[in-house]
C-alpha cells in the first residue's frame, strides 16, 4: 500500500496538466532544447499509473510508480504519425530518452502548483499546473459524442445576439464501437473547450460533458471538454 504522503503527491499529479516551463542542466544552468519554437510546452498528464506526453507529434506514454518522492518512468511508447517538424520530432525522441531516467519529484508549496522534476543525471525539469477540467469542475464528467456540421449558422439566444453557432447532433455508440442512433440538429451555444472550428469540416468528437457550478444568466448549465476528435472529412 502506498504511504500517505505517496497518495496525496499522487493525487496532486493527477489534479493537474503540468506544462513544462524551464529546464536545467547537472550544474543548474539553463538548458536550452526542451520546447519548440512557436508550439504549445510539452505537457505530462498523470493517471493512476500511466504518464502522457502531449503537445508532441505523437501522444507519447507510460507506466510510472511512486513511492514517497522517488519516481519510476518506464520506457514510453508512442502512435507513429510523421511530423514535418524536425524540431518537433528531435524535442519528441529527447523527451523519450529523459524520462525513463527521472528519479525523485518535488511538488513546492505556493499559490500556483508546481511540478520540479529530477533525473539520474542531476538534470531537472520545471513545471506548472494547470487544473484538469475534472479537477476544475468538481466531477469526472459524462462521456458523449457529437457531431458538428461544416458551417456555422446564425443563432440568437439572450445576450447574445448576430452570432454564429456550431450545429451539432448526438451521436450514441455501443460498446462494441458500432453506431447505435443519430440525434437531431440543434444549435450549440457556446464553445468546445479544446477544439476549434474549420469551416468546411465536419467532425465527430469525443467530448466530456461536466456539470457547472453557480452558472451565470443566459450560459449553459454544461461545460464540454474535447477529449479525441473521432471522424474527420471535408464538405463539398
Amino acid at each position: 500500500m502506498p504511504t500517505s504522503s505517496a497518495a496525496d503527491a499522487s493525487k496532486q499529479l493527477q489534479a493537474y496538466y503540468w506544462d513544462l516551463t524551464a529546464a536545467y542542466d547537472q550544474k543548474g544552468q539553463a538548458a536550452t532544447g526542451w520546447q519548440s519554437s512557436g508550439r504549445a510546452a510539452p505537457r505530462l498528464q498523470f493517471g493512476p499509473e500511466q504518464v502522457s506526453v502531449q503537445n508532441l507529434c505523437n501522444v507519447m506514454g507510460a507506466g510510472y510508480t511512486l513511492k514517497n518522492e522517488t519516481v519510476e518512468i518506464s520506457r514510453p511508447i508512442s502512435t507513429m504519425r510523421a511530423c514535418a517538424d524536425n524540431e518537433l520530432m528531435a524535442l519528441e525522441r529527447r523527451i523519450g530518452l529523459q524520462l525513463p531516467d527521472a528519479q525523485r519529484i518535488e511538488l513546492p508549496a505556493g499559490a500556483s502548483p508546481r511540478l520540479v522534476l529530477h533525473f539520474a543525471d542531476g538534470s531537472r525539469w520545471e513545471l506548472a499546473g494547470q487544473p484538469t477540467p475534472q479537477t476544475k469542475y468538481g466531477s469526472a464528467g459524462e462521456r458523449i459524442f457529437l457531431e458538428v456540421a461544416p458551417e456555422r449558422v446564425a443563432c440568437t439566444h439572450g445576450v447574445m445576439k448576430d452570432a454564429q453557432c456550431l450545429r451539432v447532433r448526438e451521436i450514441q455508440y455501443g460498446d462494441n464501437g458500432v453506431k447505435q442512433g443519430t440525434g437531431e440538429w440543434q444549435l450549440f451555444y457556446g464553445e468546445i473547450e479544446g477544439y476549434t472550428h474549420e469551416p468546411g469540416i465536419r467532425n465527430v468528437l469525443r467530448l466530456d460533458r461536466f456539470k457547472r457550478q453557480n452558472v451565470p444568466a443566459d450560459a449553459s448549465a454544461y461545460a464540454y471538454v474535447l477529449d479525441l476528435v473521432v471522424e474527420s472529412a471535408r464538405e463539398r
